[in-house]
């Protein structure tokens, strides 16, 4: 059965991957192949000034696959971050599931944020989708006002919704955190997090991928809200272990007192990313794996060594 998608954020990080894996199935980027459905891929940046350039692309489309989004904001900007995260994000996601309800389109996927639930599990119980949506950044504050979005345009129409929220996704060609970390490593100076004792989730591109894949004709998918992560959740000292161990090296951690970590994170401001190395971010993903009878098909271990040696 020929199928149509149409796929925005294809020059980022994670919209590239699914470009590369329809691609590694066979055909060109407009005739591609997976799940054994032939399906024909187009992609776009959306927003309601450009709408004209995008909009006939929707034709006869089955299922888009929103990717697109602004994750960060630099310099003298942060001052507006949260008009600016809503105006990338929730504003373009609303338009484009607009236009798609109003074309008979079938199904929509929506890839949020697991800060929509929160940005720590210091209680020790894993963030669940029946959890209360507790967004506390900007960027997670707009993905969460995008998904009120969407819900509202499912009451009033026919398109079939599916929401998957991920947290730190890692693999060959990730930026941001990851990159930073993989860089540190590499230099070999002794850190002071050895008495880190926390839980974090995270989600491999690979396993990622294979979920949205899933989602976009599985029967049960519609009208839910997945959350997603490789199953194993590593303290940040086991993190650094693991990725040591991929670069042949041997982890240099010292102990170092929480406290005075948090202190110094407050007088550099960088509270913000010390908080993520020290907090647990812990995801349960029973109920995903439930409903799309799926598991995560690549360990943190593999994963990690296919993004640091690329392969």
């Amino acid at each position: 059965m020929r199928r149509k998608i149409f796929l925005t954020g294809h020059a980022g990080f994670i919209g590239s991957a699914i470009m590369k894996k329809f691609e590694l199935n066979n055909f060109d980027k407009n005739n591609v192949l997976t799940k054994s459905k032939e399906i024909i891929l187009h992609h776009g940046y959306i927003n309601k000034d450009n709408k004209n350039n995008w909009i006939k692309l929707l034709q006869d489309v089955d299922c888009i696959i929103h990717c697109g989004a602004r994750t960060n904001i630099k310099g003298k900007t942060k001052e507006r971050s949260l008009e600016i995260f809503r105006k990338a994000n929730t504003e373009p996601t609303k338009i484009l599931a607009e236009e798609a309800a109003k074309l008979g389109l079938k199904r929509f996927i929506f890839l949020s944020s697991a800060g929509v639930n929160g940005v720590s599990t210091n209680n020790n119980k894993p963030f669940t989708f029946r959890d209360i949506p507790m967004p506390i950044e900007d960027y997670a504050i707009s993905k969460w006002e995008a998904e009120q979005e969407l819900w509202k345009i499912v009451q009033q129409t026919g398109l079939e919704v599916v929401i998957i929220r991920s947290p730190l996704v890692y693999g060959f060609g990730t930026k941001g955190k990851f990159a930073r970390l993989i860089k540190l490593l590499n230099l070999g100076i002794p850190l002071p997090f050895g008495l880190i004792k926390n839980k974090r989730s995270f989600i491999g591109i690979d396993n990622l991928i294979d979920i949205i894949i899933r989602c976009i004709d599985h029967p049960e998918a519609s009208g839910k809200t997945f959350l997603v992560s490789d199953g194993e959740d590593l303290s940040f000292v086991d993190l650094i272990r693991v990725i040591t161990s991929v670069m042949g090296r041997s982890p240099r951690l010292f102990p170092f007192p929480i406290s005075i970590l948090k202190l110094i994170g407050f007088v550099t401001g960088k509270s913000y990313e010390m908080e993520r190395i020290i907090n647990s971010m812990q995801i349960d993903i029973d109920y995903t794996k439930k409903i799309l009878n799926w598991s995560p098909s690549i360990s943190i271990k593999e994963g990690i060594k296919k993004m640091i040696i690329n392969k």
